[in-house]
């Protein structure tokens, strides 16, 4: 990977090959931002979900570039992408070819945890939903696109009811795609968690199980029928031609009601994520920030699992995962993710977090010097 007027970095190469890397150093050296790099590699805003003008590196301001080199299953391939100083707008070239940010996903799989995540159970639904379409991506790559015609439409809609424009035309036009994406996004939701929860059981893992289940209609409906019959898809088929009617009518009848609301107030962009840790039968909101914090690398490592058990093992961007773990959960950590066939990029303030990490790591020192962030093998 090479990073050009990134955030901190005027430049920067790593090359660890299929070795998980640990970058440690001081808070503000440019850890994260390495992360922050690699998840702009998938579809998205990346684990920061900042503006594309904000990765710049200040005060330059003349645009960011990331080349990275990745084997995947379907081989070897480059990835470029950024923005110059002329050109705004973010560029995804794959292999010398212009491509969009949603293509990424079906070359990549990434899974990440951050410290802005610790809260995930005690923020609102919407921090949950985006955990949870991360997750789908991984096994639905077409789940972007889904998303992102959902929205469009969306906004159009709300758009049109906000200036008082009750066309049945349009509005229906732009109902019927909502309908059908927002079915595609439900069912890919609910196949998503199907998989996770059975990673999730079948887990040896010192951290603790969670029961998980999605709030939302149109996911739970998907749910029951595919944990009952896991290949029963002519149902799926017709349950998606139902329920998109369904959604479609809710829409049309919902009209003003969502113009008095400025907002739409049906459909799966209002679907929750809920989590029970199963020991203690106990809501993950309810359970200690310990506790929530464990939870979280449970899912994220079975989340792996299922990728991994698909033939599409992820990578891992694990920021600051170590620091609050005693040295045995350090060691288990690191024992699951060398188990994964997984590659990891985890960051932490200390070499000594990641003695326990296996001698074939790729241990990087990040430093800062003149302003500037930089990565030092050790």
């Amino acid at each position: 990977m090479r990073l050009g007027q990134f955030r901190s970095y005027t430049g920067g190469v790593l090359e660890p090959g299929a070795a998980s890397v640990a970058l440690y150093g001081s808070n503000g050296a440019g850890k994260t931002n390495v992360l922050e790099a690699l998840s702009l590699l998938t579809p998205g805003r990346g684990l920061r979900r900042a503006a594309t003008e904000d990765l710049a590196r200040r005060p330059d301001r003349l645009g960011w570039r990331i080349r990275a080199e990745a084997q995947t299953p379907d081989g070897l391939i480059e990835i470029v992408t950024g923005i110059t100083g002329e050109t705004p707008s973010r560029t995804v070239e794959i292999d010398g070819k212009a491509t969009t940010q949603t293509a990424l996903g079906h070359h990549l799989r990434m899974v990440w945890l951050t410290p802005a995540m610790d809260r995930l159970w005690m923020e609102g639904a919407s921090e949950r939903r985006r955990f949870l379409d991360r997750i789908t991506l991984g096994f639905t790559p077409s789940h972007a696109e889904a998303s992102v015609a959902y929205e469009k439409a969306m906004r159009d809609r709300n758009r049109l009811l906000k200036e008082g424009r009750f066309d049945p035309a349009w509005l229906g036009g732009l109902e019927a795609q909502m309908a059908r994406q927002g079915t595609r996004i439900a069912c890919a939701r609910a196949e998503a968690l199907t998989r996770l929860q059975a990673a999730e059981n079948r887990s040896n893992s010192l951290f603790p199980k969670a029961d998980l289940a999605i709030l939302g209609a149109m996911e739970t409906r998907f749910w029951e029928v595919i944990r009952s019959a896991p290949n029963a898809d002519a149902d799926l088929d017709e349950i998606e031609s139902e329920e998109a009617a369904g959604l479609a009518q809710a829409l049309a009848d919902g009209r003003a009601r969502d113009a008095a609301a400025g907002r739409t107030l049906e459909g799966p962009h209002r679907s929750d994520l809920e989590a029970i840790y199963a020991a203690k039968d106990m809501p993950a909101r309810a359970c200690s920030t310990g506790e929530q914090k464990a939870l979280l690398i449970s899912l994220i490592l079975a989340n792996a699992q299922a990728l991994a058990a698909d033939g599409t093992p992820p990578v891992l961007l694990l920021d600051e995962v170590a620091a609050h773990l005693d040295q045995d959960r350090r060691a288990a950590l690191y024992a699951e993710i060398e188990a994964l066939g997984c590659q990891a990029w985890m960051t932490g303030t200390g070499p000594e977090l990641f003695d326990t990490l296996g001698a074939d790591a790729l241990r990087v020192e990040v430093t800062e010097c003149d302003g500037a962030s930089q990565m030092v093998p050790a």
